[in-house]
């Protein structure tokens, strides 16, 4: 199979230089033209994707080299970008940064290779007017296999300021492909993990990407911005099929890869099972999930069904396992411990065996409390806001047996948050990391495993199909 959707990738020197801004506003803009379009963030970050999916109506997507592998990101791309016209794909951090210390693993410039996409990178020059030809320059030439093919410019002051940067940049062989003037309508709010989330503000999250892509239709050029894009080189191979991986991947134990039998089949694929409901937080609470992981569980055989703890008394009717993912409980914690019936509800199902994921926000939400708020009382834990940022990509291995994964399972993760529970692990903890310093964390109980650690279980499908059985027996 050959993907040749054409594709762009928006980096720049550092963070705060607009790039969420221009990839949200290109992508809205291109869609308001009548194009499909895939939108795509480098790294683990859950927020963007949401303004993203706002811009195309489609799922926004992660491609994060450090969670899922390098083998993987040309699949997912292409699994995303599936019958779509264009894609973008916005860059984290600067466009040479990634994981610390392993080089260009997970930067953005790592991305754009292995998509071999072409980069358009987005440049401050609020406070620079001929530098901004050295900083170009640098950034071109730094590594031969990465193709900066155009700049656009960003919070230009005034004409003349940029007839001066277009001067500086005639003699770089990087062609301006856009200038964008200092437009605070467009900014969005942030707080302590960075943007505030579409689920949060949707009715100004909407005027906020209208307003993005009215910037980037008057300052950029869109039609050379596409030849562009057409320009990237064809990807061979198949794209990312979550059926296919919960049958032929289970995550890796120290023993290697374990048989399986086909999802939706009985112990010995003789014939079909029913489908366990498997409950999934969501709402402005609980925004943080990746699409892949809602796949992975309808292609190992669940009923997937969104729920918002901030508004339904109850589980939905059925629930058989129970999914919690990342976000801001933090910020809504007097809502959630208001909602008695829901967290009896939680209490109850946890209690009675059934399996769930507690990712980040979700550890917080089955703690006893979460500063001083009563929650579901899970986990003989308690939870509070910390002036500190834990911040990082982890090596993880899995120290107890769950509902997740068996003990010895290793995996890669990510941790973001300015919260603390206390204490930090349980009698059976849920992983064991090494950075940046050795320890265990988290809880295994009975069916439940809660974590600080955010996982992308594409690289560990395995991780789906474990809890689907498990819900099926418990």
């Amino acid at each position: 199979m050959v993907t040749s959707v054409p594709r762009l990738v928006i980096a720049a020197p550092s963070s705060g230089s607009g790039k969420t801004t221009v990839a949200t506003g290109l992508m809205a803009a291109f869609a308001a033209r009548g194009l499909g379009v895939s939108p795509h963030k480098v790294g683990p970050d859950y927020i963007d994707p949401g303004y993203h999916a706002l811009a195309t109506g489609r799922a926004g997507r992660n491609l994060d080299a450090y969670l899922c592998g390098t083998e993987l990101i040309a699949p997912l791309f292409a699994h995303g970008a599936r019958g779509c016209d264009l894609a973008v794909v916005e860059g984290v951090m600067g466009l040479y940064d990634g994981a610390a210390g392993q080089g260009d693993l997970a930067s953005t410039a790592q991305v754009a290779k292995l998509l071999r996409a072409p980069v358009v990178l987005v440049v401050d020059a609020s406070s620079q007017s001929r530098s901004v030809a050295a900083l170009v320059h640098g950034f071109a030439s730094w590594d031969p296999e990465v193709r900066v093919a155009g700049v656009i410019l960003n919070k230009v002051g005034s004409d003349r300021h940029e007839e001066m940067l277009r001067e500086a940049l005639d003699a770089s062989g990087v062609p301006v492909l856009g200038a964008l003037r200092r437009a605070p309508q467009v900014d969005t709010p942030s707080r302590h993990l960075g943007l505030v989330p579409v689920a949060e503000r949707r009715a100004d999250a909407v005027d906020a990407v209208a307003a993005m892509a009215a910037q980037v239709r008057r300052g950029c050029d869109l039609d050379a911005l596409f030849a562009l894009a057409r320009g990237a080189g064809e990807l061979s191979g198949a794209a990312w099929d979550a059926a296919e991986a919960v049958v032929s991947v289970s995550p890796r134990t120290p023993d290697g890869p374990q048989e399986r039998t086909p999802a939706g089949t009985g112990e010995r694929g003789t014939g079909p099972r029913p489908a366990p409901r498997v409950a999934v937080a969501g709402g402005p609470a609980f925004t943080f999930s990746y699409a892949e992981h809602a796949e992975l569980l309808v292609a190992a055989g669940a009923e997937v069904v969104v729920f918002d703890p901030l508004r339904d008394e109850q589980l939905p009717e059925g629930t058989g396992g129970l999914v919690i993912g990342g976000g801001f409980p933090e910020v809504y914690a007097p809502e959630l411990s208001a909602n008695e019936p829901l967290r009896k509800a939680v209490a109850e199902l946890a209690f009675g065996g059934a399996p769930v994921a507690a990712e980040c926000a979700g550890l917080l939400y089955l703690s006893r409390e979460l500063d001083g708020q009563p929650m579901c009382g899970v986990l003989d834990t308690t939870a509070r806001m910390d002036e500190r940022l834990t911040l990082g990509y982890r090596d993880a291995v899995a120290v107890s047996d769950s509902a997740l994964a068996a003990a010895g399972t290793r995996m890669r993760g990510h941790e973001f948050h300015r919260t603390v529970v206390e204490p930090g692990a349980g009698a059976a903890p849920a992983w064991g990391v090494r950075a940046p310093r050795p320890r265990v964390e988290g809880f295994v109980q009975q069916g439940v495993h809660a974590s600080y650690l955010h996982t992308h279980w594409a690289s560990g499908p395995g991780v789906a199909r474990r809890f689907v059985e498990r819900c099926l027996t418990s």
